[in-house]
């Protein structure tokens, strides 16, 4: 069987445009399943999935009690999923499901994890195409896990993959580095990135922001070591500065000092002291929410096909 994992957050709109491209596509694969997990949708979107349950007996509902993200909500996905291989992507059809054979081929080859990539972002503004460049340039200099630009959440697992990722805790998770930390064998495909169905996306870049904070401190510790290098400059810098005053005053005597050099340095030194206890809160912030051991997500229901018996 062949799982199809979609997170869902308020996708009323597109959910009519989903279903008429993906079930076509799904049952010309076999038997297969689709793992709707509705991530606090405050429209009708859960509505509407039991509406489309009654059609499509293959589809269950994975209800949670509220929004917990969309990295949560694809974990919630795959541990309710059954199938020998899973493949989770978007609602909004920027994941292309035409492009789920051509997944599911590289699997039938022995790969276990099949990577769409996203070629073409031209519909992106440039200022998102421009952060997400540095991004993944980043990620990759300060990381020993690699991400390829323009990796996102349409892939295809296989079963001990996915076994694989529901075996680790953490609760600030970041997928795009665990699909990849995990290992296995991995290929790529790519596919051009398409307008959503319907809606508006949920990321703003203040989610984007902390998204990618996320990704930094889950992966590397190299912003908590580096201040350790920057204090280092200061102090070298501090005892040179203190040689040049020295020699100065011998030389041609002392003058008054200058308060703007003073205010200066107070407000430099002082913006790296805070930005350096700024870097050092968040790693104990994970620190913090990984020691309280809550729930990655809550299920309020799980609305399951029902079985030939049942019916």
């Amino acid at each position: 069987m062949i799982s199809i994992v979609v997170p869902m957050m308020n996708e009323e709109a597109g959910l009519p445009a989903l279903f008429d491209v993906l079930i076509p596509i799904c049952r010309d694969m076999g038997p297969f399943e689709i793992i709707a997990v509705n991530d606090g949708s405050s429209d009708t979107t859960l509505d509407i999935l039991v509406q489309y349950q009654q059609r499509i007996p293959e589809l269950a509902i994975v209800d949670l009690s509220r929004n917990f993200g969309k990295e949560a909500a694809l974990i919630a996905g795959l541990a309710h999923c059954s199938g020998a291989v899973a493949i989770t992507m978007d609602a909004d059809l920027q994941h292309p499901p035409e492009y789920i054979p051509e997944m599911l081929g590289k699997w039938h080859d022995g790969y276990e994890i099949v990577s769409a990539v996203r070629e073409d972002r031209q519909i992106e503004t440039f200022t998102k195409r421009l952060t997400a460049t540095y991004f993944y340039k980043i990620f990759n200099k300060i990381s020993e896990v690699k991400i390829m630009q323009g990796e996102g959440d349409f892939r295809l697992l296989d079963r001990k993959a996915i076994d694989a990722l529901l075996t680790l805790p953490e609760r600030a998770r970041f997928n795009k580095g665990l699909f990849n930390w995990i290992g296995f064998r991995l290929c790529h495909i790519y596919h051009p990135l398409r307008e959503r169905s319907a809606g508006e996306t949920k990321w703003d870049y203040r989610k984007l922001l902390r998204f990618a904070i996320d990704g930094f401190i889950s992966f590397s510790s190299l912003p908590l070591k580096i201040w350790t290098h920057i204090g280092l400059m200061c102090s070298f810098s501090a005892i040179v500065y203190a040689i040049y005053v020295f020699i100065k005053t011998l030389i041609i005597g002392s003058e008054i000092p200058g308060y703007p050099t003073i205010i200066i340095a107070i407000f430099f030194m002082g913006g790296l002291i805070l930005s350096g206890i700024g870097i050092l809160g968040e790693y104990i912030s994970r620190i913090f929410e990984e020691t309280k051991q809550r729930p990655l997500y809550i299920v309020r229901q799980f609305h399951r096909p029902e079985t030939e018996e049942e019916k």
